[in-house]
Protein backbone atom coordinates (compact mmCIF):
# COMPACT_ATOMS: atom_id res chain seq x y z
CA UNK A 1 0.00 0.00 0.00
CA UNK A 2 2.67 2.53 1.03
CA UNK A 3 4.62 1.91 -2.18
CA UNK A 4 1.54 2.68 -4.31
CA UNK A 5 0.89 5.91 -2.36
CA UNK A 6 4.48 7.10 -2.84
CA UNK A 7 4.34 6.18 -6.54
CA UNK A 8 1.23 8.38 -6.87
CA UNK A 9 3.14 11.20 -5.20
CA UNK A 10 6.00 10.63 -7.63
CA UNK A 11 3.59 11.26 -10.51
CA UNK A 12 2.61 14.54 -8.81
CA UNK A 13 6.30 15.42 -8.45
CA UNK A 14 6.98 14.70 -12.15
CA UNK A 15 4.04 16.91 -13.12
CA UNK A 16 5.48 19.74 -11.01
CA UNK A 17 8.87 19.34 -12.70
CA UNK A 18 7.38 19.36 -16.21
CA UNK A 19 5.77 22.78 -15.88
CA UNK A 20 7.19 26.30 -15.96
CA UNK A 21 7.09 28.51 -12.88
CA UNK A 22 8.01 32.00 -11.75
CA UNK A 23 11.36 31.96 -9.98
CA UNK A 24 10.98 33.20 -6.41
CA UNK A 25 13.17 35.86 -4.81
CA UNK A 26 14.20 33.65 -1.88
CA UNK A 27 15.54 30.81 -4.04
CA UNK A 28 19.19 32.03 -3.93
CA UNK A 29 19.04 32.11 -0.11
CA UNK A 30 17.63 28.59 0.07
CA UNK A 31 20.20 27.27 -2.43
CA UNK A 32 23.01 28.41 -0.14
CA UNK A 33 21.84 25.88 2.44
CA UNK A 34 20.77 23.09 0.09
CA UNK A 35 23.85 20.88 0.45
CA UNK A 36 24.14 21.58 4.18
CA UNK A 37 22.83 18.97 6.61
CA UNK A 38 20.53 21.52 8.26
CA UNK A 39 16.86 20.73 7.74
CA UNK A 40 15.34 23.33 5.41
CA UNK A 41 11.88 24.36 6.69
CA UNK A 42 9.73 26.21 4.11
CA UNK A 43 6.73 27.80 5.81
CA UNK A 44 3.93 30.07 4.64
CA UNK A 45 0.18 30.18 3.99
CA UNK A 46 -1.57 27.54 1.91
CA UNK A 47 -1.37 28.09 -1.87
CA UNK A 48 1.47 30.62 -1.53
CA UNK A 49 3.82 28.43 -3.58
CA UNK A 50 5.79 26.47 -0.95
CA UNK A 51 5.64 23.17 -2.85
CA UNK A 52 6.65 24.77 -6.14
CA UNK A 53 9.40 26.71 -4.38
CA UNK A 54 10.77 23.46 -2.95
CA UNK A 55 10.57 21.67 -6.32
CA UNK A 56 12.40 24.58 -8.01
CA UNK A 57 15.00 24.39 -5.24
CA UNK A 58 15.53 20.68 -5.97
CA UNK A 59 15.28 20.83 -9.76
CA UNK A 60 17.91 18.62 -11.43
CA UNK A 61 18.48 16.88 -8.09
CA UNK A 62 17.62 13.28 -7.21
CA UNK A 63 14.94 13.71 -4.56
CA UNK A 64 12.06 11.82 -2.97
CA UNK A 65 8.69 13.55 -2.56
CA UNK A 66 5.84 12.85 -0.12
CA UNK A 67 2.73 14.99 0.33
CA UNK A 68 1.17 14.70 3.78
CA UNK A 69 -2.02 16.37 2.62
CA UNK A 70 -2.90 12.83 1.47
CA UNK A 71 -5.24 11.14 3.97
CA UNK A 72 -4.11 7.71 2.76
CA UNK A 73 -0.55 8.47 3.75
CA UNK A 74 -1.66 9.67 7.17
CA UNK A 75 -3.31 6.29 7.81
CA UNK A 76 0.15 4.68 7.93
CA UNK A 77 0.91 4.53 11.66
CA UNK A 78 4.39 3.02 11.44
CA UNK A 79 6.99 5.61 10.39
CA UNK A 80 9.45 2.84 9.53
CA UNK A 81 6.98 1.66 6.89
CA UNK A 82 7.06 5.14 5.33
CA UNK A 83 10.87 5.14 5.34
CA UNK A 84 10.91 1.67 3.74
CA UNK A 85 8.47 2.88 1.05
CA UNK A 86 10.61 5.95 0.29
CA UNK A 87 13.66 3.81 -0.45
CA UNK A 88 11.64 1.30 -2.45
CA UNK A 89 10.54 4.04 -4.83
CA UNK A 90 13.63 6.29 -4.55
CA UNK A 91 16.56 3.93 -3.81
CA UNK A 92 19.27 6.50 -4.60
CA UNK A 93 17.68 9.75 -3.42
CA UNK A 94 19.97 12.56 -2.25
CA UNK A 95 17.19 14.70 -0.77
CA UNK A 96 13.79 14.04 0.79
CA UNK A 97 10.97 16.61 0.45
CA UNK A 98 8.04 16.30 2.87
CA UNK A 99 5.13 18.56 1.88
CA UNK A 100 2.70 19.86 4.57
CA UNK A 101 4.54 17.84 7.21
CA UNK A 102 2.50 19.28 10.11
CA UNK A 103 -0.35 16.91 9.19
CA UNK A 104 1.68 13.90 10.35
CA UNK A 105 1.31 13.17 14.05
CA UNK A 106 4.65 13.32 15.91
CA UNK A 107 6.32 14.30 12.64
CA UNK A 108 9.26 15.93 14.46
CA UNK A 109 10.39 12.57 15.90
CA UNK A 110 10.12 10.96 12.45
CA UNK A 111 12.14 13.76 10.80
CA UNK A 112 14.70 13.77 13.60
CA UNK A 113 15.27 10.05 13.05
CA UNK A 114 15.97 10.58 9.34
CA UNK A 115 18.19 13.59 9.97
CA UNK A 116 20.32 11.66 12.46
CA UNK A 117 20.82 9.00 9.79
CA UNK A 118 22.37 11.62 7.51
CA UNK A 119 19.49 12.36 5.12
CA UNK A 120 19.16 15.83 3.60
CA UNK A 121 15.60 16.93 4.35
CA UNK A 122 13.35 19.76 3.13
CA UNK A 123 10.00 20.34 4.87
CA UNK A 124 7.06 22.54 3.96
CA UNK A 125 4.29 23.52 6.37
CA UNK A 126 1.36 25.92 6.70
CA UNK A 127 1.61 26.47 10.43
CA UNK A 128 4.39 28.77 11.56
CA UNK A 129 4.30 28.42 15.34
CA UNK A 130 3.55 24.69 15.35
CA UNK A 131 6.59 23.97 13.22
CA UNK A 132 8.95 26.31 15.05
CA UNK A 133 7.80 25.13 18.48
CA UNK A 134 8.29 21.45 17.68
CA UNK A 135 11.53 22.02 15.80
CA UNK A 136 12.94 24.05 18.66
CA UNK A 137 12.11 21.20 21.05
CA UNK A 138 13.52 18.29 19.03
CA UNK A 139 15.88 19.76 16.44
CA UNK A 140 17.56 22.59 18.35
CA UNK A 141 20.04 24.38 16.09
CA UNK A 142 19.66 21.88 13.25
CA UNK A 143 17.26 23.65 10.90
CA UNK A 144 16.99 26.81 8.81
CA UNK A 145 13.53 28.47 8.46
CA UNK A 146 12.53 30.11 5.16
CA UNK A 147 9.18 31.92 4.92
CA UNK A 148 7.31 32.06 1.63
CA UNK A 149 4.49 34.55 1.13
CA UNK A 150 2.26 35.12 -1.92
CA UNK A 151 4.01 36.88 -4.82
CA UNK A 152 5.81 40.12 -4.06
CA UNK A 153 5.18 42.98 -6.50
CA UNK A 154 8.46 42.16 -8.25
CA UNK A 155 7.37 38.53 -8.67
CA UNK A 156 3.89 39.70 -9.74
CA UNK A 157 5.44 41.80 -12.54
CA UNK A 158 7.64 38.88 -13.58
CA UNK A 159 4.54 36.68 -13.82
CA UNK A 160 2.93 39.36 -15.99
CA UNK A 161 6.06 39.30 -18.20
CA UNK A 162 6.65 42.97 -17.35
CA UNK A 163 10.35 43.75 -17.67
CA UNK A 164 11.86 45.97 -14.97
CA UNK A 165 14.60 47.95 -16.70
CA UNK A 166 16.18 50.69 -14.60
CA UNK A 167 17.08 52.90 -17.54
CA UNK A 168 13.40 53.20 -18.52
CA UNK A 169 11.92 53.65 -15.05
CA UNK A 170 11.93 57.45 -15.30
CA UNK A 171 9.78 57.45 -18.44
CA UNK A 172 6.18 58.59 -17.73
CA UNK A 173 4.78 55.79 -19.94
CA UNK A 174 6.70 53.12 -18.02
CA UNK A 175 5.65 54.55 -14.66
CA UNK A 176 2.02 54.63 -15.81
CA UNK A 177 2.21 50.96 -16.77
CA UNK A 178 3.74 50.11 -13.38
CA UNK A 179 0.98 52.02 -11.55
CA UNK A 180 -1.65 50.17 -13.58
CA UNK A 181 -0.14 46.84 -12.50
CA UNK A 182 0.16 48.07 -8.91
CA UNK A 183 -3.54 48.93 -8.85
CA UNK A 184 -4.38 45.34 -9.81
CA UNK A 185 -1.87 43.92 -7.32
CA UNK A 186 -3.06 46.05 -4.41
CA UNK A 187 -6.65 44.83 -4.88
CA UNK A 188 -6.26 41.20 -5.93
CA UNK A 189 -3.07 40.33 -4.07
CA UNK A 190 -0.33 37.92 -5.05
CA UNK A 191 -1.52 34.34 -4.59
CA UNK A 192 0.28 32.61 -7.49
CA UNK A 193 -2.68 30.81 -9.10
CA UNK A 194 -4.63 34.07 -9.40
CA UNK A 195 -1.70 35.90 -10.96
CA UNK A 196 -0.46 33.17 -13.29
CA UNK A 197 -3.78 31.64 -14.38
CA UNK A 198 -5.85 34.82 -14.35
CA UNK A 199 -8.73 33.18 -12.48
CA UNK A 200 -11.41 35.16 -10.66
CA UNK A 201 -9.73 36.37 -7.49
CA UNK A 202 -12.81 36.84 -5.33
CA UNK A 203 -14.30 33.34 -5.68
CA UNK A 204 -10.86 31.69 -5.45
CA UNK A 205 -9.88 33.59 -2.32
CA UNK A 206 -13.25 33.13 -0.63
CA UNK A 207 -12.85 29.37 -1.05
CA UNK A 208 -9.20 29.44 0.04
CA UNK A 209 -9.95 31.53 3.12
CA UNK A 210 -12.71 29.16 4.23
CA UNK A 211 -10.50 26.13 3.58
CA UNK A 212 -7.67 27.56 5.70
CA UNK A 213 -10.07 28.57 8.46
CA UNK A 214 -11.85 25.24 8.73
CA UNK A 215 -9.04 22.85 7.83
CA UNK A 216 -5.98 24.53 9.36
CA UNK A 217 -7.72 26.16 12.32
CA UNK A 218 -11.08 24.62 13.33
CA UNK A 219 -10.12 21.01 12.55
CA UNK A 220 -6.52 21.18 13.78
CA UNK A 221 -7.29 22.90 17.08
CA UNK A 222 -10.65 21.18 17.57
CA UNK A 223 -12.44 24.53 17.90
CA UNK A 224 -15.89 23.84 19.32
CA UNK A 225 -17.56 27.09 18.27
CA UNK A 226 -16.53 27.38 14.62
CA UNK A 227 -19.07 30.15 13.96
CA UNK A 228 -17.45 32.36 16.61
CA UNK A 229 -13.97 32.05 15.14
CA UNK A 230 -15.44 32.75 11.70
CA UNK A 231 -17.09 35.91 13.05
CA UNK A 232 -13.78 36.93 14.61
CA UNK A 233 -11.98 36.47 11.29
CA UNK A 234 -14.57 38.59 9.43
CA UNK A 235 -14.35 41.30 12.10
CA UNK A 236 -10.56 41.42 11.77
CA UNK A 237 -10.74 41.61 7.97
CA UNK A 238 -13.20 44.47 8.12
CA UNK A 239 -10.93 46.30 10.58
CA UNK A 240 -7.58 45.55 8.94
CA UNK A 241 -4.79 48.05 9.75
CA UNK A 242 -6.80 49.24 12.75
CA UNK A 243 -6.14 49.00 16.47
CA UNK A 244 -7.99 46.41 18.50
CA UNK A 245 -8.11 45.08 22.04
CA UNK A 246 -9.17 41.64 23.22
CA UNK A 247 -11.70 43.16 25.62
CA UNK A 248 -13.32 45.23 22.87
CA UNK A 249 -13.63 42.20 20.57
CA UNK A 250 -15.02 40.10 23.42
CA UNK A 251 -17.77 42.67 24.03
CA UNK A 252 -18.61 43.31 20.37
CA UNK A 253 -18.75 39.65 19.30
CA UNK A 254 -20.12 38.23 22.55
CA UNK A 255 -17.24 35.95 23.52
CA UNK A 256 -17.31 34.49 27.02
CA UNK A 257 -13.76 35.57 27.89
CA UNK A 258 -10.79 37.49 26.53
CA UNK A 259 -8.75 34.27 26.83
CA UNK A 260 -10.91 32.68 24.15
CA UNK A 261 -10.37 35.68 21.87
CA UNK A 262 -6.60 35.49 22.45
CA UNK A 263 -6.50 31.77 21.75
CA UNK A 264 -8.59 32.08 18.59
CA UNK A 265 -6.42 34.90 17.27
CA UNK A 266 -3.29 32.83 18.00
CA UNK A 267 -4.74 30.00 15.89
CA UNK A 268 -5.48 32.42 13.03
CA UNK A 269 -1.95 33.81 13.26
CA UNK A 270 -0.37 30.35 13.27
CA UNK A 271 -2.29 29.51 10.08
CA UNK A 272 -0.71 32.57 8.40
CA UNK A 273 -3.98 34.46 7.99
CA UNK A 274 -3.52 37.38 10.40
CA UNK A 275 -0.65 39.19 12.10
CA UNK A 276 -1.21 41.27 15.27
CA UNK A 277 1.38 44.04 15.55
CA UNK A 278 2.40 45.41 18.96
CA UNK A 279 2.65 49.10 19.80
CA UNK A 280 6.23 50.00 20.72
CA UNK A 281 7.06 51.37 24.13
CA UNK A 282 10.29 51.65 26.09
CA UNK A 283 8.31 50.28 29.04
CA UNK A 284 7.44 46.61 28.61
CA UNK A 285 4.34 46.87 30.82
CA UNK A 286 2.87 49.61 28.60
CA UNK A 287 3.77 47.61 25.49
CA UNK A 288 1.86 44.57 26.75
CA UNK A 289 -1.23 46.59 27.75
CA UNK A 290 -1.50 48.74 24.61
CA UNK A 291 -3.90 47.88 21.77
CA UNK A 292 -2.47 45.99 18.79
CA UNK A 293 -3.01 46.51 15.07
CA UNK A 294 -4.14 43.73 12.75
CA UNK A 295 -2.83 42.89 9.26
CA UNK A 296 -3.61 40.17 6.69
CA UNK A 297 -1.22 37.94 4.80
CA UNK A 298 -2.52 39.12 1.40
CA UNK A 299 -4.57 42.06 0.16
CA UNK A 300 -6.77 39.88 -2.03
CA UNK A 301 -8.36 38.31 1.05
CA UNK A 302 -9.48 41.75 2.21
CA UNK A 303 -11.61 42.53 -0.82
CA UNK A 304 -12.76 38.90 -1.12
CA UNK A 305 -14.16 38.67 2.42
CA UNK A 306 -14.66 42.19 3.73
CA UNK A 307 -18.14 43.70 4.08
CA UNK A 308 -16.78 47.10 3.08
CA UNK A 309 -17.77 48.08 -0.42
CA UNK A 310 -15.69 51.25 -0.63
CA UNK A 311 -11.96 50.77 -1.22
CA UNK A 312 -9.65 52.39 1.29
CA UNK A 313 -6.49 52.61 -0.82
CA UNK A 314 -4.46 54.08 2.05
CA UNK A 315 -5.12 51.07 4.29
CA UNK A 316 -4.59 48.61 1.42
CA UNK A 317 -1.21 50.28 0.84
CA UNK A 318 -0.35 50.00 4.53
CA UNK A 319 -1.19 46.27 4.58
CA UNK A 320 0.97 45.79 1.48
CA UNK A 321 3.91 47.57 3.11
CA UNK A 322 3.54 45.46 6.24
CA UNK A 323 3.75 42.15 4.32
CA UNK A 324 6.70 43.45 2.30
CA UNK A 325 8.53 44.25 5.55
CA UNK A 326 7.98 40.61 6.57
CA UNK A 327 9.42 39.54 3.22
CA UNK A 328 12.45 41.70 3.91
CA UNK A 329 13.04 39.70 7.08
CA UNK A 330 11.55 41.93 9.79
CA UNK A 331 9.92 40.05 12.67
CA UNK A 332 6.73 41.35 14.26
CA UNK A 333 7.12 42.45 17.86
CA UNK A 334 10.90 41.89 17.68
CA UNK A 335 12.20 44.55 15.30
CA UNK A 336 8.89 45.64 13.72
CA UNK A 337 6.28 47.64 15.65
CA UNK A 338 3.91 50.56 15.32
CA UNK A 339 4.04 53.61 17.59
CA UNK A 340 1.91 56.36 19.10
CA UNK A 341 3.36 59.60 20.38
CA UNK A 342 2.36 61.05 23.74
CA UNK A 343 -0.14 63.22 21.85
CA UNK A 344 -1.66 60.16 20.21
CA UNK A 345 -0.14 60.64 16.75
CA UNK A 346 0.42 57.33 15.00
CA UNK A 347 3.56 56.09 13.27
CA UNK A 348 2.63 53.20 10.98
CA UNK A 349 5.88 51.27 11.32
CA UNK A 350 8.85 51.48 13.65
CA UNK A 351 11.91 49.43 12.68
CA UNK A 352 14.68 48.45 15.07
CA UNK A 353 18.25 47.26 14.62
CA UNK A 354 19.48 45.71 17.83
CA UNK A 355 18.54 48.08 20.63
CA UNK A 356 18.44 51.12 18.35
CA UNK A 357 15.37 52.47 16.56
CA UNK A 358 16.45 52.39 12.94
CA UNK A 359 13.61 53.93 10.91
CA UNK A 360 10.10 55.40 11.16
CA UNK A 361 7.73 54.81 8.23
CA UNK A 362 4.45 56.49 7.34
CA UNK A 363 2.15 55.19 4.59
CA UNK A 364 -0.55 57.31 2.95
CA UNK A 365 -2.21 57.53 -0.43
CA UNK A 366 -2.10 61.26 -1.23
CA UNK A 367 0.74 63.02 0.58
CA UNK A 368 0.35 66.08 -1.64
CA UNK A 369 -2.95 66.91 0.08
CA UNK A 370 -1.96 69.67 2.52
CA UNK A 371 -3.74 68.44 5.67
CA UNK A 372 -2.54 64.88 5.14
CA UNK A 373 1.05 66.02 4.73
CA UNK A 374 0.88 68.16 7.87
CA UNK A 375 -0.54 65.29 9.90
CA UNK A 376 2.01 62.72 8.77
CA UNK A 377 5.00 65.02 9.20
CA UNK A 378 3.87 66.25 12.61
CA UNK A 379 3.69 62.65 13.81
CA UNK A 380 7.24 61.98 12.55
CA UNK A 381 8.67 65.09 14.21
CA UNK A 382 6.99 64.27 17.52
CA UNK A 383 8.25 60.69 17.33
CA UNK A 384 11.75 61.94 16.61
CA UNK A 385 11.70 64.06 19.77
CA UNK A 386 10.53 61.10 21.87
CA UNK A 387 12.61 58.32 20.31
CA UNK A 388 15.68 60.13 18.99
CA UNK A 389 15.32 58.58 15.53
CA UNK A 390 15.80 60.81 12.51
CA UNK A 391 15.56 58.28 9.66
CA UNK A 392 12.14 59.11 8.18
CA UNK A 393 10.42 57.51 5.21
CA UNK A 394 7.00 58.42 3.80
CA UNK A 395 5.55 55.95 1.29
CA UNK A 396 2.77 57.36 -0.90
CA UNK A 397 1.09 56.38 -4.14
CA UNK A 398 3.17 58.39 -6.57
CA UNK A 399 5.17 61.18 -4.92
CA UNK A 400 8.95 61.32 -4.85
CA UNK A 401 11.00 64.01 -3.16
CA UNK A 402 13.36 64.77 -0.31
CA UNK A 403 12.46 67.61 2.06
CA UNK A 404 13.77 69.17 5.23
CA UNK A 405 11.42 69.88 8.13
CA UNK A 406 12.94 71.47 11.26
CA UNK A 407 16.42 70.44 10.04
CA UNK A 408 15.24 66.86 9.66
CA UNK A 409 15.56 65.15 6.27
CA UNK A 410 12.42 63.30 5.17
CA UNK A 411 12.41 61.02 2.16
CA UNK A 412 9.20 60.59 0.15
CA UNK A 413 9.04 57.55 -2.13
CA UNK A 414 6.32 56.10 -4.38
CA UNK A 415 4.97 52.73 -3.24
CA UNK A 416 5.95 51.00 -6.50
CA UNK A 417 9.54 52.14 -6.23
CA UNK A 418 9.81 51.05 -2.60
CA UNK A 419 8.30 47.63 -3.42
CA UNK A 420 10.85 47.13 -6.19
CA UNK A 421 13.82 48.22 -4.09
CA UNK A 422 16.24 45.57 -2.67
Amino acid sequence: MIENIILQHKVEKERFLSEKYISREKLPLAKKYLEHNLIKVITGPRRSGKSIFSVLLLKNKNFAYLNFDDDNLLKINNSDEIIKGIFQVYPENKFILFDEIQNLEKWEIFVNKLQRRGHNIILTGSNAKLLSRELATVLTGRYIPIEIFPFSFKEFLKAKDFKIEKEYMKLPQKQGEILNNLHEYIKNGGFPEIVVKGIDSRSYLETLFDAILFKDVVKRYKVRFSQKIYELALYLITNFCCEFSFTKIKNILGFRSTNTVQNYLKYLEEAYLFFPLTRFSLKMKEQLKAPKKIYLVDNGLILAKSFQFSQNIGRLMENLVFIQLLRKGYKINQNLFYYRTRNGREIDFLLRKGNKIHRLIQVCFDIEELNVKKRELKALIEANEELNCDDFLVISWDYEKEEKIKDKKIKFIPLWRWLLSP
